[in-house]
């Protein structure tokens, strides 16, 4: 018998603004993150943001499988460079957090699938950089950030012919939603850009063996509108199986 994989998912952290508790911290993801992991067969544990290296280690143990979420811009310091004017909030502690989840997952051989942020974590952790903001691209970009619709796809991505995602999709043209403002630039060490926009801005890295995948845009977003998105969480799932 299978038993359903734990399927952890990098808590953020949320300043109460309103209620009996302005600003008091609470630990939290979007609901559409752990849905998107029930719906696909997996159990769902959110991992709380903290700063304590031995419990971070051991949150990883105790799942199979780990999604890292979106949130907050990534320290430019962390590829070399210094922060320019546009870059959004960052939260150094937090990339200190996905990073150690990402190392741990990986040398404790469970499979990672980043999202947004996620995915941008996966290649910085790896060496690469990022583009602060979509301003300091040169040339003609897109519009990467689709605003208050989640659920609507505005944008196609081409997935390399013998890319792990093309082969899990079926195809090499998918239509997605996005929301970033910082875009990959530099790809990391042992990953491969498998994925692109019109604009050629990257939208997806897989490793050698796919055990690792990061998407720029939201699947968890639009599980109910285009179910075939479920695809990554189940694949996430399946990889993260073990016998009961």
């Amino acid at each position: 018998m299978m038993e359903k994989p734990i399927i952890g998912i990098s808590g953020s952290r949320i300043i109460d603004q309103n209620g009996p508790f302005p600003g008091y911290y609470r630990s939290y993801v979007n609901e559409d993150y752990v849905d998107s992991v029930i719906q696909n067969g997996g159990i769902p544990y959110i991992i709380p943001f903290n700063e304590q290296p031995d419990v971070t280690v051991a949150q990883v143990a105790n799942v199979d499988g780990l999604i890292l979420s979106g949130g907050h811009d990534i320290d430019p310091r962390l590829y070399g460079e210094e922060s320019l004017p546009k870059i959004g909030d960052i939260w150094p502690d937090r990339d200190y957090f996905d990073m150690l989840l990402l190392r741990e997952a990986e040398k404790q051989h469970k499979p990672v699938l980043g999202i947004c942020r996620g995915a941008q974590l996966i290649n910085v952790a790896h060496g690469g950089s990022l583009y602060q903001d979509i301003s300091y691209r040169d040339g003609l970009t897109l519009k990467h950030n689709q605003g208050r619709t989640p659920d609507i796809e505005s944008q196609s991505v081409t997935l390399e012919t013998t890319s792990y995602l093309a082969k899990l999709f079926g195809r090499e043209t998918l239509s997605v939603n996005t929301f970033h403002h910082q875009l990959i630039n530099k790809v990391g060490a042992g990953l491969y850009a498998v994925g692109h926009a019109g604009d050629g801005v990257v939208e997806a890295l897989e490793n050698d063996d796919a055990s690792v995948i990061g998407v720029q845009w939201h699947p968890e977003m639009l599980h109910r509108s285009d179910r075939e998105m479920n695809k990554v969480f189940s694949d996430l799932i399946n990889k993260s199986m073990k016998e009961g």
